[in-house]
């Protein structure tokens, strides 16, 4: 008989690089869940991989330009992407100032849940929305994390509203 403590295995980063598409470029058609939100589609192995390092959920990835120096944050939606490549948001492209087919280190990441976010759309137009609150708590269900200074896009009635993340608080 043996005796001892079962140590669950801690999670081991998991941190690659990959080439960057815009979801524009996935081949089939067009994939506006995508464009529309804040996850991204990864090749079939990173799931092998981040199965293997027992990730902890919901998978949240830190990605990095490491070129510019500029990162955000994301989630994952599916592991469709041919391998060696990412597809992600035209919008995260634009805030890495990574160019199609540019590398983009990717990392997991564990943040914490944000009790308050503060935005400021970059036109007066979404001001204009007959409930602008509304529209951005619908759309912000496509983000499964939100990176200060970046600027996200919604889309609402087939128009593209941009808005700056100004300010996020945690509770600790």
């Amino acid at each position: 008989m043996f005796g001892g403590h079962f140590f669950p295995e801690m999670p081991r980063p998991f941190n690659t690089q990959y080439k960057c598409y815009p979801a524009a470029m996935m081949p089939g058609a067009e994939r506006s869940d995508v464009e529309g939100g804040g996850k991204i589609i990864m090749p079939p192995s990173a799931l092998d991989q981040l199965t293997r390092l027992h990730i902890v959920y919901p998978m949240l990835f830190k990605l990095s330009n490491k070129r510019t120096e500029r990162t955000t944050h994301c989630g994952v939606l599916e592991f469709i992407a041919d391998e060696g490549k990412i597809y992600i948001p035209y919008w995260m492209m634009q805030n890495l100032m990574v160019e199609e087919g540019g590398l983009i280190q990717v990392e997991s990441a564990t943040l914490s849940v944000a009790t308050y976010s503060k935005f400021q759309p970059l036109s007066k137009d979404f001001i204009d929305l007959s409930n602008p609150k509304a529209v951005l708590e619908m759309r912000l269900r496509h983000f499964a994390c939100l990176s200060k200074g970046d600027i996200i896009a919604i889309n609402y009635n087939n128009k593209i509203y941009e808005l700056n993340v100004l300010e996020l608080k945690v509770n600790i």
